[in-house]
């Protein structure tokens, strides 16, 4: 007994030397500070990034030569530059993709229409640095910024963060691209004098509606609708290939209306790729446009390299194992290469069971995000997936059990149960410690 005692003293030490907390069931320090990228912030009550995410955020894995998701975002980019020239033959559409992960709830947000009740708004989906910044959950957060600055025709592309489950498809970073493109009346419709953009000055429209916004004239509407969708059945064909099987589903979106998935038959099952739409009238003009409508866009690079590359781990695009990386140096872009396991190591499974605690505020306050959080802190990649196996609230005390699973596989090597059994015992500890949780 005093034996495992002095074994817990241990591993408690070692995760404080290692790990530093923070949850959103923790109290902050309201003078600690958090750097990123060179930049210095102030940590209050709304800060959940953790220092695993920190680390993330210094990398440029879309921009990192020969990297899988460099070579589909260079295949999209080249797409849109032969796809739209300007009268010099020159492409139409400019590229950023340097632009800061860190951006203000405005930008995130408020600039997209999305309102102040929103799910997406929340703690347990988005990595807060305070309460004015975040760490991006779409690059569509810099559209306002770039059409205010003049711009009518672009693609961001950038890492996103999102607080997510683990799995083999999810990771609380992965990579969007975006579109934008706006056109004026003679743009549009070059020599028909007589076509309008806008029926009335009203764009108080409803978002996600299945239709066009009462402001746009029905044949400005179908001319861009149908550019749009044009534009993306040709991008995936590029991608996919001419035979590939697509079809569009109306969705909804703050900040675009009408609103259109675009699937691909991939697999033996329909998968979604995509998602655009007729921008919102209203977003335009609060940037001051006022001549203009448009269209977007938006993916993410991970689902397509995984479908191209057949890739089945989300968590070998930051591999730094050169057997993994040494496949993609090809120089064709549109080389066919379809990546080689290099050996398939064992699982090792291990359960998680513990009380919440009884204080009805910290149990109330638990999300699934937070644990998944602490453990992507302590045990990195290591962990392949968690799952939520089991709950139980005993019926005479009314106090909550959880438990999960943790499946532990490297993707280089074959762990050793030892090692597992300590890093297993390090998300024991910091669970206890930072969510006063009591384990079973």
């Amino acid at each position: 007994m005093l034996q495992y005692a002095t074994n817990i003293v241990k591993i408690r030490q070692k995760l404080v030397k290692h790990f530093r907390c923070s949850s959103t069931s923790a109290k902050p320090n309201l003078t600690d500070t958090i750097t990123i990228n060179n930049k210095t912030f102030k940590r209050d009550d709304y800060t959940n990034i953790t220092d695993k995410i920190v680390c993330l955020a210094q990398k440029s894995l879309h921009t990192t030569p020969h990297h899988p998701i460099s070579l589909v975002r260079q295949r999209i980019v080249n797409y849109f530059y032969k796809t739209f020239l300007n009268s010099r033959r020159n492409p139409l559409f400019s590229v950023y993709d340097n632009l800061s992960p860190i951006v203000s709830l405005a930008q995130n947000f408020d600039s997209l229409l999305i309102p102040e009740n929103h799910p997406s708004r929340l703690k347990s989906d988005c990595y807060y640095i305070n309460r004015e910044y975040l760490l991006r959950a779409h690059t569509t957060a810099h559209q306002a910024e770039l059409i205010r600055a003049g711009l009518d025709n672009f693609l961001i592309v950038g890492d996103v963060y999102r607080r997510d489950e683990i799995d083999s498809k999810h990771y609380p970073v992965f990579h969007q691209l975006d579109a934008v493109r706006l056109k004026t009346k003679d743009q549009l419709f070059s020599c028909e004098n007589d076509l309008k953009l806008f029926d009335c000055d009203d764009t108080a429209c409803i978002p996600g509606g299945p239709t066009k916004q009462r402001c746009h004239t029905f044949e400005a509407f179908k001319l861009m609708e149908h550019e749009l969708k044009t534009t993306l059945v040709g991008l995936a064909k590029e991608l996919f290939g001419n035979q590939v099987r697509y079809r569009w589903v109306d969705t909804s979106f703050p900040f675009t209306q009408p609103s259109w998935e675009l699937e691909v038959y991939y697999n033996n099952e329909w998968l979604e790729i995509l998602g655009c739409g007729i921008m919102m009238q209203s977003l335009l003009t609060n940037v001051g446009v006022n001549n203009r409508i448009g269209w977007a866009f938006g993916l993410g690079l991970e689902r397509i390299a995984m479908c191209l590359f057949k890739i089945q781990d989300i968590r070998l695009f930051w591999s730094n194992d050169s057997g993994f990386l040494n496949q993609f140096k090809d120089d064709d872009l549109k080389s066919p290469i379809i990546y080689k396991p290099i050996s398939q190591h064992p699982q090792c499974i291990h359960d998680i069971s513990f009380w919440l605690p009884e204080d009805k505020t910290d149990s109330l306050s638990f999300c699934s995000n937070d644990f998944y959080d602490l453990v992507r802190n302590v045990a990195g990649d290591l962990v392949e997936q968690v799952l939520l196996v089991d709950q139980f609230t005993h019926p005479k005390s009314g106090k909550k059990s959880l438990c999960y699973r943790i499946i532990y596989r490297h993707m280089e090597r074959t762990l050793t149960n030892a090692e597992v059994n300590e890093v297993h015992q390090l998300i024991e500890c910091a669970a206890s410690d930072q969510f006063g949780v009591t384990i079973r």
